[in-house]
């Protein structure tokens, strides 16, 4: 081969494209990839969209992600986005001052927050790319799109995401315009790093959690745990009231590797109705000192009253690392003697009693709640998160429970 032949089918997508990583044919509306990790859901939704505006079947594409940076760093700059797969002759220009990009034929796309609804409220488009839905904090980011989805002959949606159990996966799984695609991460194993496979696989193989993270099933409630997403769902609201007071909990992990669990970060307010709000969830795989930064971060945003953190592995460490942050932060220290099944029922009877309540949709948090039982392997770090700040607002006497 030339080298130009060569460097022609660097960027054919069809040549290295598994099947199932190939735009469907048929008369759908909306091509739902559910994959595990690894799978290539990226390099699929990026290859759509380019493929979409480079055959000019597409104008005026919507880009819409978790948040404004998940957009930047995954779906435009990131290893597998827009910008890394296009070819020199027809790679679109990116112009984040108008958060769009153009390509050479006048094909644009414009990039939308899903943590920002009422960004979608309005504009118009023919294709959009959707990616993490299950993770969309608001449903009426989605409904807002819908809405706009409306020009040319064949306006189409791609949405590459984990499969977590929210409503809108499992009403779009159903919708008979919906043509779904699953994918396992071991179709893709032989492009993935051999640390990363095995941390993975040693993290979620065998468990039930693993037939989401790895298999891609939408999972049903575990009819053991303390919640259901049913119930989740029916506790939903925008806005809370006015709050009186607001609490971060926070469960650190104890390492920092491929393995290791998340640090819980939940913000949580009691309402002057004397409810529970959980406001926002900032969990994720930090070192120590990044998820310091990211407590005291929240602490600050919602001008909180107090963190809440347990302390049961890392001791006096724990509070000497926030302080590095913020010497004069108010923090609880709490060490969690009782079992976390214990620990998180009086939390579930007021979920049941209808007195708590999510400011929209905390996928991750969610299916940790809905999934955990007791004997349960994995550490349920958001949940636990949860559970600190909420026992902190709303339950008396807690001495039975932290010790």
């Amino acid at each position: 081969m030339s080298d130009d032949e060569i460097k022609t089918l660097n960027y054919d997508w069809s040549f290295w494209a598994r099947p199932n990583q190939l735009a469907p044919a048929g008369n759908w509306r909306h091509w739902l990839i559910l994959a595990g990790r690894g799978w290539g859901k990226t390099r699929t939704g990026a290859q759509w969209t380019q493929d979409r505006a480079f055959k000019g079947e597409a104008k005026r594409i919507a880009l819409v992600g978790k948040t404004a940076a998940d957009v930047r760093d995954v779906m435009i700059e990131g290893d597998s986005g827009l910008l890394s797969i296009a070819p020199n002759g027809f790679r679109p220009e990116y112009i984040p001052s108008k958060r769009k990009l153009v390509w050479p034929n006048g094909a644009q796309a414009f990039t939308y927050s899903a943590d920002e609804p009422d960004q979608l409220r309005g504009p118009q488009f023919d294709a959009a790319w959707c990616d993490e839905l299950a993770k969309w904090q608001y449903r009426m980011a989605w409904d807002n799109l819908l809405f706009g989805l409306r020009l040319g002959i064949n306006p189409r949606s791609c949405i590459t995401t984990t499969p977590v159990p929210s409503a809108i996966i499992k009403e779009l799984a159903k919708d008979n315009q919906t043509y779904v695609t699953r994918g396992s991460t071991y179709d893709n194993r032989d492009n993935l790093a051999k640390p990363f496979l095995d941390a993975i696989i040693k993290k979620y193989e065998g468990t039930r959690l693993g037939r989401q993270e790895l298999f891609a099933e939408i999972l049903d409630d575990n009819p053991g745990a303390l919640w259901n997403s049913y119930q989740l769902d029916e506790l939903r609201c925008a806005a809370p009231p006015e709050i009186s007071r607001i609490v971060v909990g926070v469960d650190p992990a104890v390492s920092n590797n491929e393995s290791s669990d998340e640090t819980g970060i939940i913000v949580a307010g009691l309402g002057e109705d004397e409810h529970g709000y959980i406001l926002e969830d900032l969990s994720g795989k930090y070192n120590p000192n990044e998820w310091a930064n990211k407590a005291v971060y929240a602490y600050h945003k919602w001008n909180a009253d107090k963190l809440v953190v347990e302390v049961n592995q890392g001791g006096d460490l724990v509070e000497a690392n926030i302080r590095t942050i913020d010497r004069n932060i108010p923090i609880k220290k709490i060490h969690a003697s009782k079992g976390k099944y214990i620990r998180a029922e009086p939390i579930s009877s007021l979920y049941e009693q209808k007195r708590v309540k999510h400011v929209g949709s905390f996928a991750e948090l969610e299916s940790q709640m809905c999934d955990f039982t007791p004997g349960s392997g994995k550490s349920p770090d958001r949940m636990d998160a949860m559970v600190y700040a909420l026992t902190e607002l709303m339950i008396k006497n807690v001495e039975w429970i932290f010790s």
